[in-house]
């Protein structure tokens, strides 16, 4: 069973706004070459994979997917609330992701959530739509920002890794909030795609 995936969209026009924005930035652009990321365009599939790869390792996450899939009649609303939290956590999930899940895939079925309303709110207004379900914070409400709804202006500070990319790239031994978004800022209105490259600095 493969999930549905493209790639974000951008071009030329989203490299150089940020070459010329970010000069360091820009060179590693340069370095670099175009970097592609993957989404997933359906809401639903793309936010059950984001509350699976809180706080866990790439490959957790994918391991975890992988026998989600296995175990389920696919990613799906149906699949999952029929399903129960200590048989999903048999995927590799801690019980609370189980719960998450759970719960969220039956308040879909029960039309207690609409989740394509979301594509037509502001990041905000899908930030605190999304954090009103218990076990979701901010940063898995960005990652759907970015990896399913391709919002164009998402840097997370709640993203471990896009502050150690950070550090990484400006030659800064720590970074505070104050700093982040003084970065941030500079990268307006492009800052995914900017996040793209941070995140792959982070594991150079």
């Amino acid at each position: 069973m493969t999930t549905e995936t493209s790639y974000f969209k951008y071009g030329e026009a989203e490299l150089d706004f940020l070459k010329q924005a970010d000069a360091v930035l820009g060179a590693a652009i340069t370095r670099m070459g175009k970097v592609e990321r993957t989404i997933m365009p359906d809401l639903f599939t793309a936010l059950i994979y984001a509350v699976v790869g809180q706080l866990i390792s790439v490959k957790s996450a994918q391991s975890a997917w992988n026998r989600m899939h296995e175990l389920l009649d696919g990613i799906t609303p149906h699949a999952i609330s029929v399903s129960s939290p200590e048989r999903l956590q048999t995927c590799g999930l801690t019980m609370k992701k189980a719960i998450c899940i759970h719960q969220i895939a039956c308040r879909i079925v029960n039309h207690e959530v609409d989740l394509d309303r979301l594509a037509h709110l502001t990041d905000e207004e899908v930030i605190s739509e999304l954090t009103a379900f218990e076990g979701i914070g901010r940063w898995t409400a960005e990652m759907l920002l970015i990896h399913a709804l391709e919002r164009p202006d998402i840097v997370s500070w709640g993203d471990i890794a896009i502050r150690r990319g950070m550090m990484k790239l400006y030659g800064l031994s720590t970074i505070n909030k104050q700093q982040f978004d003084q970065y941030r800022l500079r990268y307006k209105p492009h800052g995914s795609v900017a996040s793209f490259y941070i995140w792959k600095i982070s594991y150079e």
